[in-house]
């Protein structure tokens, strides 16, 4: 399996949530030996909800010990010399259809939230920017279409 990069930020989000997950164990096994004591399994859906429940949360915390097992945390900090566009880079950008300056960082997947400005590393946007330096536009394929950004800025905080 191929590394998945992280920044530190996203390591502890990943181990909290994998944390808070495990500590819901001994609560689920309990739901479901209440739900159990109820009768007849085949219509109990109180039962089949635990069970659905424990089974979400044991999915995740494989998945979690995984993309941690794999991980590759960069410290952003590190790559100040660097004059591209990078994982972990926080990017300035200003459409060229005369739109309003907008800024992202790019991140790993699971940290990964729009609204405060954190781009998946794998989005269309950010695998435009990869590379790239300030002063340089960059074509990007959107569902609403093609966007022109030039990037005025690139930190690595």
């Amino acid at each position: 399996m191929s590394k998945i990069p992280l920044t530190p930020r996203g390591e502890k989000q990943l181990r909290d949530e994998l944390r808070r997950l495990k500590s819901e164990r001994p609560v689920i096994s309990a739901a479901i030996s209440v739900a159990r004591e109820h009768g007849d399994l085949r219509e109990n859906a109180e039962y089949h909800a635990a069970k659905e429940q424990q089974g979400l949360a044991e999915a995740r915390i494989r998945d979690i010990e995984g993309k941690l097992s794999n991980a590759q945390i960069i410290e952003i900090g590190d790559l100040s010399s660097s004059k591209k566009v990078v994982f972990g880079a926080t990017v300035h950008l200003f459409g060229v259809d005369g739109s309003s300056e907008v800024h992202y960082q790019i991140v790993g997947e699971d940290e990964a939230d729009i609204k405060k400005g954190l781009l998946s590393v794998n989005s269309p946007i950010a695998r435009a920017l990869i590379g790239k330096e300030a002063g340089d536009t960059v074509e990007v394929s959107v569902p609403s279409g093609q966007r022109s950004y030039e990037i005025i800025k690139i930190e690595y905080i």
